[in-house]
């Protein structure tokens, strides 16, 4: 494997290499800015806040200084500066609430005293040619239309790290400056090897799910599926009216909105998780939460997903939503165990956070390098700096 995790294939199946122990790099002084929607952790729906709330307690594990910006109550263990008293989840999708994150992002950032900041927010990285440290962004969104222009224009001043080499494909003009894989921590996911008869569904409800399409699959196989995630926007509401009331029924259920440890009951119990994305998604964290649980995934081919789920073995991936029955009625050939270990070797958190501290060390040592020498005063001269070499 590559040193950014890219896959290759041996024996005809994908493999990642072993990264489960890696010595920790200590000392550096980091700041973590958050969007403005939900609370670190959040209660239920929220992947950037739960992957961002991990990847801090494993940085503070790891010996090093981190600070928050974020809105709502701090449930980590980094130091904690709030934006929002109360996350404006109802107003996700509005620009204001991204626009006065990112005021208060940059307030707060000029009395911080620190290595790197790493914004995990939309609008906040606008405002990181004015810092004096260097900025990491993590690109959480697809790299496609007009985010791929953001993107582009970002690369030139801030450090763009992807979540998936298929997001790094889709930007082929943005300034890579690494890849590092989402991640969960695999201890907090219960496993269970037997498996109860229904398949899951759990996202957004937005034509880009495909729960429509898991709704389908699993009536062709003959097997119950339990729905649940996130139906709030406007958007969302009117795709599940359209689309998945009229298909509900005894053998379709829809549950709402989950916290985690629900979620993961739900995981652990489940035959297989379906994921018939749409689009060219760049990271799914149903996929690695699944398979922590010991539960396959089957999805459709489409962004990243050939990079998490091995095919044949931790599930199974499909070109047509008419292959996904038969895949479903598979699933129950896989070994749980196998599920489990294939996230404990490489999308732990220890791994994330292992990932994002070679990206830390190596660009604050160039920025490092690249800072001007004090002044020097000759004789009676005026000062002058003495350019880096």
């Amino acid at each position: 494997m590559s040193a950014t995790g890219r896959l290759r294939p041996a024996s005809g199946v994908p493999r990642l290499a072993d990264r489960s122990v890696i010595p920790p790099l200590t000392g550096l002084r980091i700041a973590l800015a958050l969007p403005p929607w939900f609370a670190v952790p959040p209660r239920a729906y929220g992947g950037i806040e739960t992957l961002v709330a991990d990847l801090a307690d494993a940085l503070v594990e790891r010996g090093h200084d981190v600070v928050m910006v974020a809105a709502g109550d701090n449930g980590t263990r980094a130091r904690f500066l709030r934006t929002y008293e109360v996350p404006p989840s109802e107003r996700l999708g509005e620009s204001m609430p991204e626009v006065l994150q990112a005021a208060w992002i940059s307030h707060y950032l000029d009395d911080l005293d620190v290595d790197i900041v790493h914004d995990h927010s939309l609008a906040g990285p606008l405002t990181a040619g004015g810092r004096r440290v260097p900025t990491v962004v993590t690109a959480h969104g697809p790299c496609a239309d007009e985010m791929a222009d953001y993107y582009r224009h970002l690369s030139s001043r801030v450090h763009l790290v992807a979540i998936s080499h298929a997001q790094r494909r889709l930007g082929p003009g943005v300034d890579w400056a690494g890849t590092v894989y989402n991640a969960l921590r695999v201890a907090d996911f219960p496993f269970r090897r037997r498996k109860e008869d229904y398949v899951l569904f759990l996202g957004r409800f937005s034509p880009d799910k495909g729960a429509h399409l898991a709704i389908e699959a699993a009536r062709r196989a003959g097997r119950p599926i339990v729905l649940a995630g996130k139906l709030l926007e406007p958007g969302e509401r009117a795709y599940f009216d359209a689309e998945i009331r009229p298909r509900l029924g005894g053998d379709a259920e829809f549950v709402g909105e989950v916290d985690m440890p629900t979620k993961q009951l739900l995981y652990a119990a489940a035959h297989c998780v379906l994921f018939p994305i749409t689009w060219d998604e760049p990271f799914g964290m149903v996929m690695i939460e699944a398979m922590a649980c010991g539960t396959p995934v089957v999805a459709l081919r489409r962004g990243s997903v050939p990079e998490i789920v091995i095919d044949g073995v931790t599930g199974f991936v499909r070109d047509r939503a008419s292959e996904l029955p038969a895949a479903i009625d598979g699933a129950g050939g896989l070994s749980p165990a196998a599920c489990r270990r294939h996230v404990e070797r490489h999308f732990d958190v220890s791994i994330m956070a292992a990932g994002y501290e070679r990206v830390y060390a190596r660009i604050a040592a160039a920025a490092r390098a690249a800072a001007p020498r004090p002044a020097i005063r000759l004789g009676g001269s005026e000062p002058r700096t003495r350019p880096a070499r």
